[in-house]
């Protein structure tokens, strides 16, 4: 047979790895300089500060000299650093007998709220060790149950739960106080024996409709995700769309290939630290349990200088007044919980490897995929740029890898509202009482009026204050987004084809040692070694080294006592005081400049490894992009088609339901006053009332795929639906009464109203009505 090979053959196999080549060495000069600056920049100008900063206590040190004072001002200093020192090292101490004590009484939730225990986990026939609470209000704080309830999921990743409602101004105080029911998902810290995600979300499916038995008469009820907890939610809405309410997901890592080059180091870990397979290991020298103190010592190698020292000298600059929320954070932060090998398998090969549930590729068990596009709640994401663990980039690139475009969005009758803070942290956006109280405070005010808005990709933003202090609110606004929008929050998604070649090499390496080392692996391995092991952690030992375990620690709250009875803080204006906080700085920036150069070396490594053209072939069979979809397209579906079929059918609710939908359409945004008045209407006026959610929901979206494929059309049918005058007459002013005063339309609004009127056969009309024309005197009562 001859041979059917020839050079020519080969031509564009070079020219690709050519280009491939070339691409990478651009790559990585980019990286170089995005580093170099960056570093350069950041630290150039922190050490300016500090040197700045150190002049006036400098100087008034040898002032000091000259005037004879120092002596002075030096024992007065070291007199109130030792009396601090000792008194740090005594909360150190209460520290580790805190830990040892939670993990006695079970780790329980950390929550500040009375709670009761309202269905338990283990009970289920698909056992699992979550718990659902009933969270008891304050006093002087009333719920009703007719109102809509709260289901919070807070995070396994590492730590308990708890932490959603740690503070009174945090998720659960801000929902309690707008008289929501609100119930909280906790878990024990041991999982069931052969729990599986699976098992979980089952469970937090029968959470749900025992809060739905308990409240027959309230919508359906929101679920909060917090971090894990925002996938989780998306896991159990997709596997139950019948069943939840609106999902509010919080710094959620959904989409674990994406990030901006030169941040989001974490990312990079699976491909330069094996994939899975640590994952896999370590859950089998646990026999079969996955230590989370291992994930809690990743997340504080993320920000070395405030962990290991910058919390510990905020505790010690002030350790009076900050000891008691020190010790009630820590007492979260080290309330270690596990996981099954099957949970934290699942986890990282379907999410922070593999990506597969933000691609529609994951199955939470055989033969049962998880699509995100069956979720018919309302989806609002709440990220932030200052977030190091999950950027936004990881928190709203799902909704690209879900949907075509924002057409596919709007036909699919979904609503999905983004959030993006500029500054807040990771902790902080379901932890700061700043943000529970403007943007918790926002998204609760909005679940009230979501379903009423129009189906499509939205960008929530806070324009404007009103009041000050508790009076405060927020004058806030929907704005209509394109796919494009959202992916100007990204600077490229073509490095994420790299991490597709770490996804496929992880399932070879986690194949190969399951086949080849596991056996071995798991019969050395006995439960009373796997326990010695985890007592050994370093995040325990850290911790319990302080502890009364330890006999010199009774030296340290002795001195502590007596620290404390002849206490004498130092001056404020004391020079040394000054230069103390200068050090700590330094010290902070020496962590910063290291963990700086760390993640350079990190990014580096990656793209030099994984970014070469024979890696990018291994790669190829897992890289993937959606393909893009037309919006004419679209409009040949078989129900988009039945629709505009029907687009002559209907009566005065449909009318009035599309001109809502044209005049957002026309001026792209809505403001939450409009939208509040808009759900009212929908909500409490006849004949929308008797409809019912589902019904309504089903006619929005319905009328949005009208208007979006036949605009026209649309405006020019509107007299078949109202053929009587009077009918007509009343709504035009039901529409005009929920766009508000004509002053504050835009103009394409206001030239909208005029193409309804006209089709309407109606007169311009410059007066905006008073109130609600349907209003009954029972509806305005409620």
């Amino acid at each position: 047979m001859p041979s059917t090979y020839s050079p020519e053959r080969m031509l564009p196999r070079l020219s690709e790895d050519g280009a491939a080549a070339a691409a990478q060495v651009k790559t990585l000069a980019e990286l170089v300089g995005i580093h170099a600056q960056k570093i350069a920049h950041t630290h150039g100008e922190r050490a300016q500060k500090t040197f700045a900063r150190a002049t006036p206590p400098l100087q008034a040190v040898a002032d000091l000299a000259l005037r004879g004072g120092l002596d002075k001002a030096a024992n007065d200093y070291l007199r109130d650093a030792s009396q601090r020192f000792w008194m740090t090292l005594d909360v150190l101490r209460q520290r580790g007998d805190n830990d040892a004590a939670h993990e006695a009484a079970g780790t329980p939730p950390v929550l500040i709220y009375d709670y009761d225990v309202a269905l338990d986990g283990k009970d289920m026939p698909r056992p699992s060790n979550y718990v659902l609470l009933k969270i008891v209000p304050p006093a002087g704080v009333e719920t009703h149950d007719w109102k809509r309830p709260y289901m919070i999921i807070d995070p396994r990743a590492g730590h308990g739960a708890g932490i959603g409602g740690f503070k009174p101004d945090s998720q659960v105080g801000v929902a309690l106080r707008d008289g929501h029911p609100v119930y909280f998902c906790v878990f024990r810290p041991e999982p069931e024996p052969d729990q599986t995600l699976a098992d979980v979300m089952r469970t937090e499916a029968e959470f749900l409709r025992e809060i739905r038995r308990r409240h027959p008469d309230a919508p359906k009820p929101v679920v909060v995700g917090n971090c894990q907890g925002g996938w989780a939610a998306l896991i159990l809405a997709a596997a139950n769309p019948d069943i939840t309410g609106p999902l509010v997901i919080n710094g959620a890592p959904v989409a674990a290939w994406s990030g901006k080059m030169g941040e989001n180091p974490m990312r990079y870990n699976g491909g330069l630290l094996g994939g899975a397979l640590p994952a896999l290991l370590i859950s089998d020298l646990g026999a079969g349990v996955f230590d989370g103190a291992n994930l809690v010592s990743n997340f504080e190698g993320l920000n070395p200088g405030r962990n290991y020292f910058g919390k510990y000298y905020d505790l010690f600059a002030n350790v009076e007044k900050t000891r008691a929320s020190f010790l009630d954070f820590e007492r979260w932060w080290g309330g270690y919980h596990y996981m099954n090998e099957a949970e934290i398998s699942w986890i990282v090969k379907n999410i922070f490897i593999g990506n597969k549930l933000s691609r529609g590729e994951a199955h939470i068990e055989h033969g049962r995929r998880l699509d995100i596009k069956a979720i018919r709640s309302p989806i609002i994401v709440f990220a932030s740029k200052g977030d190091n663990i999950t950027p936004p980039q990881q928190a709203l690139n799902w909704i690209a890898d879900t949907f075509a475009d924002e057409h596919e969005i709007r036909v699919r009758g979904h609503r999905i509202i983004y959030m993006i803070h500029e500054k807040v942290g990771h902790l902080g956006i379901f932890v700061s009482s700043s943000i529970a109280k403007k943007e918790h405070a926002e998204v609760t005010s909005t679940l009230k009026t979501i379903e009423a808005l129009a189906p499509g990709l939205y960008e929530m933003t806070i324009d404007e204050q009103i009041g000050e202090g508790v009076d405060a609110h927020f004058r806030v606004s929907f704005s209509e987004r394109k796919m494009s929008d959202l992916s100007q929050v990204d600077d490229s998604r073509g490095d994420e084809a790299q991490f597709a070649t770490v996804s496929r090499l992880s399932d070879l390496a986690c194949e190969y040692y399951d086949m080849l080392w596991r056996p071995l692996v798991q019969a050395s391995v006995s439960q009373p070694a796997a326990a010695a092991a985890r007592k050994m952690h370093p995040a325990r030992t850290s911790r319990s080294i302080f502890s009364s375990k330890n006999p010199a620690m009774q030296v340290a709250r002795e001195q502590a006592e007596k620290a404390e009875k002849e206490r004498a803080p130092a001056d404020p204006a004391n020079p040394f005081v000054a230069l103390e906080k200068i050090w700590a700085d330094g010290v902070i920036q020496t962590f910063d400049f290291w963990r700086d150069m760390r993640d350079a070396a990190y990014e580096m490594s990656f793209f030099s490894i994984y970014g070469s053209p024979w890696m990018q072939r291994i790669g190829a069979s897992h890289a993937w992009s959606r393909t893009t979809v037309e919006a004419k397209d679209l409009a040949h579906l078989p129900e988009v088609e039945a629709i505009l079929l029907g687009i002559d059918r209907g009566g005065f609710d449909v009318a009035v339901i599309r001109m809502l939908i044209l005049i957002a359409q026309a001026r792209h945004s809505v403001r939450r006053d409009r939208l509040e008045r808009s759900a009212k209407v929908l909500s409490h006026d006849e004949p929308f009332a008797s409809l019912g959610a589902e019904k309504r929901s089903a006619l929005i979206r319905e009328q949005s795929i009208v208007v979006e494929f036949a605009p026209a059309k649309a405006v020019e049918t509107l007299p078949l639906l109202l053929p009587e005058p009077e009918a007509r007459r009343r709504a035009i002013a039901l529409v005009e009464y929920i766009a508000g005063a004509v002053e504050e339309m835009e103009p394409h609004t206001i030239q909208m109203l005029g193409k309804i009127r006209a089709a309407l056969g109606l007169a311009d009309s410059a007066a905006t009505p008073a109130g609600d024309p349907l209003e009954t005197p029972q509806a305005a009562a409620q």
